[in-house]
């Protein structure tokens, strides 16, 4: 596509493939993501899904498939697309001896209308550090400034690309905070982790991707209905103890316990039924992946 084309999708993929050799990388996935909407992308080393992300960024192109961002082929890399876009890259260098607010404005200058670079330090909570150079940041602190970088520019969609690693916990939930508050301005966000409570946390839908295809798609707190083989159904019984049994029939299982329950005249006490994390929807559908560890895919 040649120019930005107004619509409901800030993304849309379709049958896209990548080989490099006799590696497929990706296999044929399709998805799409809605304006405003936080879509996680998410899969074990060497499934495709950086490769996905890299080319939606414009920094590969297809080896077969269409790919609209925002209405453009990111493959031209024009730059009424680029100025529109944010990107946390995995990796980043910056010069040491610059300064936090100095590289903001810096870059900000690359763009028609940047956010106020004060604006954007207090929003990653880079304060205290506006005027501390690079080289003197630690790790998290560096991926706070990644992150301020992205958002400069004042885009419509940000790529997120494992944009809490090496964050402790406070920090993490600091930079959650801040995700929310982009979606809360219509932001549209495509978010790569690591942290499976990160993508239950931030996303509105999830894909998994597994050997170069998407294996599960949906809001994460419904994704186990149909993909988990599993529910867990707990209760306390009459000597107070906790048990726990797992079922792929939670219905047969609750009336024969109630019906064995009301035999005994006895209750279920605390019964509890739950359904699969996304955490175990997630190993259970990756469980048997035995891809190359290829850093770049």
């Amino acid at each position: 596509m040649m120019g930005g084309v107004a619509g409901e999708s800030a993304i849309e993929v379709r049958d896209l493939r990548k080989t490099y050799g006799s590696l497929e990388a990706v296999r044929g996935i399709s998805f799409s993501v809605a304006r405003g909407e936080v879509f996680g992308l998410l899969g074990p080393n060497g499934a495709g899904k950086t490769t996905t992300v890299e080319i939606l960024e414009g920094y590969r192109t297809a080896s077969t498939g269409t790919v609209s961002v925002l209405g453009f082929d990111p493959a031209q890399r024009q730059r009424a697309l680029r100025e529109r876009v944010g990107i946390v890259l995995q990796q980043t260098g910056i010069y040491r001896n610059i300064r936090v607010r100095e590289a903001l404005i810096h870059f900000g200058g690359f763009y028609p209308k940047p956010r106020d670079p004060d604006e954007v330090i207090a929003l990653v909570g880079l304060q205290e550090k506006a005027d501390a150079t690079a080289g003197t940041l630690s790790g998290g602190q560096l991926r706070r400034l990644d992150l301020a970088l992205a958002l400069i520019g004042d885009p419509e969609l940000i790529f997120l690309d494992e944009p809490t690693t090496g964050f402790d916990p406070a920090a993490r939930r600091a930079a959650w905070d801040v995700v929310r508050s982009l979606r809360d301005l219509g932001k549209t966000i495509l978010l790569t982790t690591h942290y499976l409570d990160e993508a239950q946390e931030l996303a509105d839908r999830v894909a998994i991707i597994k050997g170069g295809t998407i294996v599960a798609e949906g809001a994460p707190r419904e994704l186990g209905v149909g993909h988990a083989s599993r529910v867990r159904v707990s209760y306390r019984d009459a000597l107070g103890e906790q048990v726990e049994q797992v079922t792929d029939d939670p219905t047969s299982l609750l009336y024969q316990l109630a019906g064995d329950a009301l035999d005994r005249g006895e209750r279920l006490e605390d019964l509890e039924v739950s359904r699969p994390t996304l955490e175990e929807v997630y190993l259970e559908l990756t469980a048997d992946v035995q891809e190359p560890e290829v850093a770049d895919v």
